[in-house]
């Protein structure tokens, strides 16, 4: 279980490292580079419109890497999606800008960034579920939180690096070669994790299963809609509060408050590594407590946690900024360090491949994709204290609060034969 769970972490980490570099960097560079004839304004919410495709391409990730992982298995899955996310990534750090290709560079951008939306589609659940059918069903929100920890340390790799260089480089520099290194080290990042990921074993649960599902999707569809549903409206939250806190704050930070680029690297990173710490600790409470419990608590502290989050962004101060992200981002693990043995558990396992990634992603669109673009626009007719976009995730909050009521627990109950994984 140890050695399943480090390659599973260890892969996640490297794929979404590739998924947040890019964030961070439509942040604080993507705009002026591929959109320079737009108002910095515009510029910004054009690169935030090439983020949010990563997200509309994660729910087609999760249906073909999801059949593919309740079809072939959930092995294969992990595989391929790490491959497809680290070539596209190096590929957006070799693409030339605006000014070198003209229209073509922000084409070229939407493309990759979509395709390296395809396959963090496929990681997610390949990853969460090879652990879980692996895990004994009283620690299986335990080990199944070691792949959550996995955006954690990418998020913090991603922000390491482009922090030493925007200390190391001068504006010039970055904007003209440095933005691109993150992306290129992408590719040694990708061949470490394919190493680690070639020597793991096929899920016992996958190979036990007899009547594979001709069309997962089909069977979802027709059998589960409300659950996904329920579920993408669920997860929305984490999501918003999530990519509010790394994402949107950098911008509006830097731009709006004048707070330089390090400083606010610092800050959101800081409070990153304090919530992959805490991980393991939201998930042995999942284990003892239930999954749905500890997703109402971390809702309900989301939905009380938004205003004063935006009053302490709006300080500029690095310590209350801290603190703003950190409250923000221990409601958001509170949820999350349990979804990777929950999503799972509520579907049968032929079809839970496809059925809890659909879900999981499509969560990602709704509060992933619109929160920085939503938030950018929302600032902009604000005063320094951005109240309207307090207002904006405390209503998602409140959104997912009401669909994790009306999920039910999943919490196996200890009995003397236990089934390896439950549904």
């Amino acid at each position: 279980m140890l050695r399943l769970a480090a390659a599973s972490l260890i892969g996640s980490a490297i794929e979404f490292y590739d998924f947040f570099v890019y964030g961070t960097a439509a942040a604080l560079v993507l705009g002026p580079l591929f959109f320079p004839t737009f108002s910095p304004l515009a510029g910004t919410l054009a690169a935030f419109a090439t983020f949010a495709v990563g997200f509309v391409a994660r729910p087609l990730g999760s249906v073909l890497f999801g059949h593919m992982g309740d079809r072939r298995g959930r092995r294969p899955v992990l595989i391929i999606s790490l491959l497809l996310t680290g070539v596209s990534t190096v590929a957006v750090g070799c693409l030339p800008t605006y000014s070198t290709i003209g229209v073509a560079a922000p084409v070229l951008l939407l493309v990759l960034r979509f395709v390296q939306g395809l396959g963090l589609g496929g990681e997610w659940g390949g990853a969460v579920l090879l652990t879980a059918e692996h895990a004994p069903p009283g620690r299986r929100v335990l080990w199944s939180s070691f792949p959550q920890v996995g955006p954690s340390v990418g998020f913090a790799l991603a922000n390491a690096v482009l922090l030493a260089l925007s200390a190391s480089l001068s504006d010039a520099q970055f904007a003209q070669w440095g933005w691109r290194v993150p992306f290129w080290a992408a590719g040694a990042l990708a061949l470490a994790g394919l190493w680690l990921r070639s020597s793991l074993t096929e899920s016992p649960r996958f190979l036990a299963i007899e009547d594979h599902a001709r069309v997962p999707l089909v069977d979802v569809v027709r059998h589960h809609w409300r659950l996904v549903l329920l579920t993408a409206g669920a997860l929305a939250v984490g999501y918003a509060v999530f990519y509010a806190v790394t994402t949107w704050s950098l911008a509006y930070g830097t731009e709006r408050l004048g707070v330089s680029r390090s400083v606010m690297l610092t800050c959101v990173m800081a409070a990153v590594v304090v919530k992959g710490a805490l991980t393991p600790v939201m998930a042995l409470l999942g284990d003892r407590f239930g999954r749905r419990a500890m997703c109402l608590s971390g809702c309900t502290a989301a939905a009380l946690w938004m205003f004063p989050m935006v009053a302490l962004l709006a300080t500029g101060e690095p310590l209350l900024m801290f603190l703003a992200f950190l409250g923000a981002l221990v409601a958001f693990i509170t949820m999350f360090a349990v979804i990777a043995a929950y999503l799972p558990e509520l579907y049968e396992a032929r079809l839970r491949c496809t059925g809890a990634a659909v879900g999981y992603n499509l969560g990602g669109v709704l509060g992933g994709a619109l929160t920085p673009i939503v938030a950018t626009a929302l600032a902009e007719h604000s005063g320094r204290v951005p109240w309207s976009v307090g207002a904006y995730l405390t209503a998602v909050a409140l959104l997912s609060l009401g669909c994790f009521a009306l999920l039910p627990e999943t919490r196996p109950v200890p009995t003397v034969a236990a089934e390896p994984v439950t549904g």
